[in-house]
């Protein structure tokens, strides 16, 4: 599992537009194509039925926004909960000139 905090511009020339991955593309086309299949077959005169109908494009659209220090919202989530499922010891040792190894 990816559990470094890497440099925002380091791997951006990897991505597709510099924003996304292709897991990315694919859950925001499901989610906006899902709502348009919904806004094609349900009647959008109540406010409520279109409301749900542009949920799964909102929603897919909120968790492929990209966000600082992680990649996307989708990123945040799944880090927040691997650190509160699975509790590690995260031993952080800078970045030190010289470091003593008999110090914990």
């Amino acid at each position: 599992m990816n559990s470094y905090l890497i440099p925002a511009n380091s791997k951006k020339s990897m991505l597709i537009f510099g924003l996304f991955t292709f897991v990315d593309l694919i859950i925001f086309g499901v989610g906006v194509g899902i709502s348009l299949l919904l806004m094609a077959f349900l009647d959008l005169s109540n406010v409520t039925i279109a409301a749900l109908a542009l949920t799964p494009g909102l929603l897919a659209s909120a968790l492929v926004f990209p966000i600082p220090n992680y990649h996307n919202v989708l990123t945040f989530i799944n880090s927040a909960y691997v650190f509160y499922t699975n509790r590690q010891r995260y031993v952080w040792k800078g970045w030190c000139f010289s470091y003593d190894k008999d110090k914990k």
